[in-house]
């Protein structure tokens, strides 16, 4: 698990997990810019989170293209999600990063309650300025019937910021 400058991480961090052997390809065919984002000092960058526990398990965390960059601080969407579906009137969540002139992005919350449940958008982000640090605490929350998903019932989080 490495760092955005390719230094491996200590326990207890999250960084990009990295792979190298003598089964991976060399890089795709006729693609050099994903080439030089992907195989970098001899690693393969998966673009998936993860940290390792004091037991030295792995733990997959979040995605990188999903992280949102709120004024230079990593928030990582699941840790959002998981403080928001802890609310007994939420079914599902989803944090998105939307653009923000000052900060660069903001974290936008979309949240599915269950049937006959109630909640407020001052609800929710009350609850996470509990439980989070200030900058990832949603700025605005949008309440759906259900979350779209993509094919394998996976919420589909390029719907949600309307790139599809």
């Amino acid at each position: 698990i490495r760092d955005d400058e390719g230094n491996e991480v200590a326990t207890g961090e999250r960084g990009e997990i990295c792979l190298r052997g003598p089964a991976f390809i060399k890089g795709y065919r006729n693609r050099p810019e994903e080439n030089a984002q992907t195989f970098r000092g001899g690693w393969l960058h998966t673009g998936d989170i993860g940290v390792y526990d004091e037991d030295g398990y792995m733990t997959l965390v979040d995605r990188k293209k999903e992280m949102i960059l709120v004024g230079g601080y990593n928030v990582y969407p699941r840790e959002v999600d998981e403080v928001l579906v802890s609310h007994p009137a939420v079914m599902e969540a989803a944090a998105i990063g939307v653009p923000d002139e000052f900060r660069g992005e903001t974290v936008k919350a979309c949240v599915a309650l269950k049937p006959g449940a109630s909640a407020t958008a001052e609800e929710l982000i009350a609850l996470c300025a509990e439980k989070l640090v200030k900058y990832k605490v949603p700025t605005e929350i949008a309440f759906y019937d259900e979350l779209p998903k993509t094919g394998p019932a996976k919420i589909d989080k390029l719907k949600l910021k309307g790139l599809r």
